[in-house]
């Protein structure tokens, strides 16, 4: 397998100079519409549900289905070569309570990743602080009712230079103790997005806290 260590780590060949022409000319002739519908980019960390000490920094390109569902698919970084790892759909309460019961236990809450600063709507750059808080307030008051089924296809945290094995069912965090490295990752990422969950923390005290169903985040009550 030939390893091209500028493709993210990837197995493979440098792209060549004929693959970026054609990338180029499809984008500037095809529609490309469920792509356009990307309204979102969401930043947390996922767990593996069976193995719940293995974790990943999430980047979420999130559109909606309609009022009650987001789809996303999931990046291991917000860069231009990034690996497509995952996909998570989300849905409203009002969804969730109608699944069966086996279908709610693989669905997990997002309380605690908007609660705590871990879950953020990266800022553009050219956006100041201040502006960007009301758009990305709004979205985190959206998300923390929702519930999200996530299952990551590439083993990035093990090095995997493909995607190996089976899909994997992820979950989020429901609280800091189940994360040891919570503070060093978070400030990692902080540091990179020009972000700092404690701050964020503050500022999202005033959003309502739903109740969770008793089905969900099950990889922490096995």
């Amino acid at each position: 397998m030939n390893e091209n260590s500028t493709s993210n780590n990837a197995a493979g060949a440098p792209e060549s100079l004929t693959n970026k022409t054609l990338e180029t000319a499809a984008s500037l002739t095809q529609d490309l519409a469920p792509v356009k519908r990307i309204c979102a980019h969401l930043n947390a960390f996922h767990a593996y549900a069976s193995d719940t000490s293995r974790f990943v920094e999430a980047n979420h390109y999130c559109s909606h289905i309609n009022e009650d569902m987001r789809q996303c698919i999931i990046y291991d970084s917000p860069d231009a070569n990034a690996r497509l790892i995952g996909i998570e759909y989300m849905i409203s309460p009002r969804l969730y309570n109608d699944l069966p019961q086996d279908e709610r236990k693989l669905w997990h809450s997002h309380v605690f990743e908007v609660k705590s600063g871990m879950l953020i709507m990266p800022k553009p750059a050219a956006i100041p602080e201040i502006v960007w808080e009301a758009p990305e307030g709004k979205e985190m008051e959206d998300v923390v009712t929702w519930y999200g089924k996530v299952y990551h296809l590439w083993q990035v945290d093990r090095g995997d230079k493909v995607p190996l094995g089976e899909p994997q069912l992820m979950t989020s965090f429901t609280n800091d103790s189940h994360f040891p490295q919570f503070e060093k990752e978070l400030r990692d990422r902080d540091a990179r997005f020009g972000s700092d969950f404690k701050v964020k923390k503050e500022a999202r005290k005033g959003i309502e806290v739903p109740e969770i169903h008793g089905d969900a985040d099950q990889a922490w009550k096995a």
